[in-house]
């Protein structure tokens, strides 16, 4: 998919994968809980065409370091030490579902860092009834102590999530899997609603729509980036 790097951000140890032109407009991709850059595989190198594509695997997943310290504001701040470090201004931003709420936090909490935001498939964040997953089987690529702590934060969110939403300054587009994803439907048009000028687009392939649906989520996702270009002024 691309060029495997790896960055240290305050301790941490991020490993990313780089695709696209050098000088083209840097785009960030989070995955979802338990995934990592590959799960873009089949959307990154249509999405480097224009742009340059920065995958990151999340502290706990993949190649990055496992510390055994996780948080959804952790992740946060690490993927603000990663755009830090790489020299990396303003930047689009793609999250799916976990990866999502990273990103819209980064977004709420530095507006001037984010130009175009893309959430696909999540949730305004709001209590849930708990529930314990069971580990699988066998070796994981992910540690099992980041899932836990993550679900735990999941399950009872911080209010200010909810109530900081209207700080986002982004340009918002939220992608909904409609019917077949486990996802509520009616939390990802609140989400939007919450957004000042949040849009929503249902791709209804459930929650994977990168992964189920790649050629409509590029389109889509495509077209949204590039009227960020169109209303650029000339230089």
């Amino acid at each position: 998919m691309g060029d495997h790097r790896s960055v240290d951000v305050g301790g941490v140890r991020v490993a990313y994968q780089v695709s696209g032109p050098p000088d083209a407009s840097p785009l960030v991709l989070l995955h979802a809980l338990g995934e990592d850059a590959t799960d873009w595989e089949a959307v990154a190198p249509v999405l480097a065409r224009s742009r340059r594509v920065y995958a990151l695997d999340l502290r706990g997943h993949g190649r990055s370091d496992w510390p055994g310290d996780y948080s959804l504001e952790l992740m946060q701040a690490d993927v603000l030490r990663f755009l830090r470090a790489l020299g990396l201004g303003r930047v689009d931003l793609i999250g799916h579902s976990m990866g999502g709420i990273v990103a819209y936090l980064l977004a709420q909490d530095h507006p001037q860092r984010v130009s175009r935001l893309v959430l696909e498939d999540v949730s305004v964040a709001r209590p849930r009834e708990p529930a314990i997953p069971a580990r699988p089987d066998g070796d994981l690529t992910f540690d099992w102590e980041m899932v836990l702590a993550i679900r735990r934060q999941i399950d009872t969110p911080d209010p200010r999530w909810l109530e900081r939403l209207s700080q986002i300054t982004a340009e918002t587009l939220v992608l909904a899997g409609g019917p077949r994803s486990h996802v509520p439907q009616d939390g990802i048009a609140e989400l939007a609603r919450r957004v000042p000028g949040g849009q929503v687009v249902t791709i209804p392939v459930g929650h994977l729509i990168h992964r189920a649906a790649p050629e409509a989520f590029t389109e889509v996702v495509s077209a949204f980036l590039l009227a960020e270009e169109d209303s650029r002024p000339a230089r």
